[in-house]
């Protein structure tokens, strides 16, 4: 089983390219983030004309997430986190699909730091925690991906002493990031790729990406019963390399 996560920067503007990466990997599950989208345009046909049934959580011009999935039965268990009734933000969506909860997230970038942007962050990091917190402890096989908006450590940011003040590089996005993993997940990409420079972001400004000058902020974590089914991982990242196409690689694993 293929699990991909792509934050797509607008899926209107980009569908071309997404249905053109979906032809061509044909991942089984897939969470997207930053639809930019209102519920009522997110573009439902194209993608069941693609092969793959989907849900999605959508807002005017910001935010948004979804999960497709491609002959599987998505059920839905919950949008948006709990903890704050106040947060009107699309940012988290999660589903049963394929016998595994899969909470597809888009965690806030937090900038300028300090503020209550970053206020802001480090508070929806605190109610990702203790949601994934009840959902390891339901014993079910679980995947939290998505867009991080964290660098966890230097081996994930190009220049990393450029950094040091953005908020999603401060102590305590990180020290929120360690938290989260600390309660038993496991980083999938670093579990099968520890000493490699891998990116999965790469600004549209001073050519970053052909000078490769990336960062790893789109992250797999899996719960304790999935680590054994964990066979590859990878970005594709020619996919950044394409006409009118995101800031971000698709990211996936593959599971026995």
């Amino acid at each position: 089983m293929k699990i991909a996560t792509y934050n797509v920067n607008g899926v209107n503007g980009r569908l071309p390219v997404l249905l053109r990466w979906l032809q061509e990997t044909q991942p089984d599950i897939v969470c997207l983030q930053e639809l930019k989208a209102p519920q009522e345009k997110f573009p439902e046909q194209a993608i069941i004309d693609a092969g793959y049934n989907a849900i999605w959580h959508g807002q005017k011009s910001w935010n948004g997430v979804a999960i497709l999935a491609k002959g599987l039965e998505i059920k839905e268990t919950r949008r948006g986190l709990p903890g704050d009734p106040e947060d009107l933000h699309s940012r988290y969506i999660e589903a049963e699909v394929g016998g595994i909860t899969v909470g597809g997230l888009y965690l806030p970038n937090g900038n300028p730091a300090p503020g209550p942007k970053f206020d802001y962050k480090l508070a929806w990091f605190e109610r990702l925690t203790k949601h994934a917190a009840n959902l390891l402890a339901s014993g079910k096989p679980v995947i939290l991906t998505g867009d991080y908006n964290v660098m966890p450590t230097e081996k994930d940011v190009y220049k990393p002493e450029r950094w040091v003040e953005d908020a999603l590089f401060r102590p305590e996005t990180r020290a929120a990031f360690k938290k989260l993993v600390d309660q038993g997940w496991t980083d999938a990409l670093r579990k099968l790729n520890p000493d490699e420079t891998i990116y999965t972001f790469w600004d549209y400004f001073r050519n970053a990406y052909g000078r490769n000058a990336g960062l790893r902020i789109d992250h797999f974590l899996l719960s304790p019963g999935l680590v054994g089914r964990l066979k590859a991982a990878g970005v594709d990242k020619n996919v950044r390399g394409w006409e009118k196409t995101s800031d971000h690689a698709p990211v996936w694993i593959a599971l026995d």
